[in-house]
């Protein structure tokens, strides 16, 4: 361990496979603009809608620079809209297939996790113990170990057993959050929606952030912003 990583605890970040891959670079983005560490994991699935969602093909061995690549671009696709820059340097990457990495373990120091967006697949494997996959085990650690978990799941509609395994996820302290953008922050642009979710999906972890604008009792306060 290097004096860097000394007291280093992130948020682990999990991608499925659910489409909403701009929801995902929102919440990254304001956790880098935070200063917090992140370990992220991206399903096999996931690359397959971030590829159709995006263009970009997530590489393991090119990580970084495909990152950066999707973290620079908004949620209408336009390339350049941000600049993540030397923030990745505050990401540390592990593969969906490794099951040896650090966040597979309880011992393993996080604040704790968001997936985001979370297909009902992995609603499902996280509801029931599977841990097919590191983000699976990541999640489940995560509950055992009684830390904070939020599970943005996107999806509809939604079938009998999915509500189940979403009931279950409750009843076992994980934050199920329905990525579902409100109207009343003064959104204006596909951008401001998608940083709603992720805005809400920070405050369910404790994370401070400027996503959107806060409901102040005022009504019509959102349409005076446009």
């Amino acid at each position: 361990m290097t004096a860097g990583e000394i007291g280093r605890r992130p948020w682990i970040v999990g991608v499925s496979g659910a489409s909403g891959t701009p929801y995902a670079a929102a919440v990254l983005r304001a956790l880098l603009d935070a200063g917090e560490s992140v370990d992220l994991v991206v399903s096999r699935a996931s690359r397959l809608t971030l590829l159709d969602e995006t263009g970009i093909a997530f590489r393991d061995a090119h990580w970084r620079q495909d990152l950066g690549d999707w973290l620079a671009r908004g949620a209408d696709g336009k390339p350049d809209t941000f600049a993540p820059g030397d923030r990745l340097d505050l990401v540390r990457y592990w593969s969906a297939g490794d099951l040896a990495a650090g966040p597979s373990s309880g011992s393993y120091p996080a604040k704790g996790m968001i997936i985001v967006p979370a297909s009902t697949a992995c609603v499902a494997g996280v509801a029931l113990g599977l841990s097919k996959d590191l983000l699976q085990r990541a999640a489940s650690v995560t509950l055992k170990e009684g830390r904070r978990l939020v599970v943005a799941v996107r999806e509809t509609p939604l079938n009998g057993q999915t509500l189940k395994h979403l009931v279950a996820l409750d009843e076992a302290g994980a934050v199920v959050l329905p990525a579902s953008p409100a109207f009343y922050a003064g959104a204006t642009h596909i951008q401001d929606l998608v940083d709603f979710v992720a805005g809400r999906a920070l405050d369910a972890a404790g994370v401070p952030h400027r996503l959107y604008r806060r409901w102040k009792g005022e009504l019509g306060g959102g349409s005076r912003d446009r």
